[in-house]
């Protein structure tokens, strides 16, 4: 796999939650994962080796890479206001992701086996780890991941039970939006 340039296009977000130093960024990148819970052990020590978050969301289910900034803000604010809903932020953000309370729903939107195209979140930013999740990971940041197909509009309604009325008083162009509104409710839902 080609090695991913820890400077080029990160897609950088300061603060993700409120005050909290941190900053994170976002990458796209492509892998085929054949043993996930191995895998995840990988990105895992990592991590805890270079002391930073890893996060990880499947791309074919978030609407862009607000939505994954999105969920990384609600998930830093929960973990600074301590009223995390699961024990790792990492975990955190698949639950705001899915806009869910639900670990079985939050897990879809994370990593399986087979082809995956990631948002690839680490937070802090670390050149130590892009330098060393690099070799697990292909770059795709020249992809164009935002254009929203028919199909991936009709699979984001599902999952984040978007009415066509919704989207007839909205538009198709306010999908992430809508999305992004979900993800939002997650708080209020607590």
């Amino acid at each position: 796999m080609g090695r991913m340039d820890p400077k080029a296009s990160p897609g950088s977000m300061n603060s993700p939650g409120g005050d909290q130093v941190a900053s994170c960024s976002i990458r796209q990148v492509r892998v085929r994962i054949d043993d996930r819970e191995g895998f995840l052990k990988k990105v895992n020590d990592i991590a805890a080796r270079t002391g930073t978050h890893v996060i990880l969301f499947d791309a074919e289910r978030m609407a862009g890479k607000s939505h994954a900034r999105s969920a990384l803000c609600h998930a830093f604010r929960s973990l600074e206001n301590g009223t995390m809903i699961s024990s790792r932020v990492e975990m955190e953000a698949l639950l705001y992701a899915a806009g869910s309370r639900q670990i079985v729903e939050a897990v879809r939107f994370g990593i399986h086996e087979g082809e995956n195209r990631l948002y690839l979140c680490l937070c802090p930013e670390s050149d130590d780890a892009w330098n060393e999740l690099s070799t697990l990971f292909a770059p795709a940041d020249d992809e164009d991941w935002e254009t929203l197909d028919p199909g991936k509009a009709a699979l984001l309604c599902e999952l984040f039970s978007i009415t066509p009325q919704e989207l007839e008083v909205c538009g198709v162009g306010r999908l992430p939006d809508l999305v992004r509104e979900r993800v939002a409710l997650l708080e209020v839902y607590r």
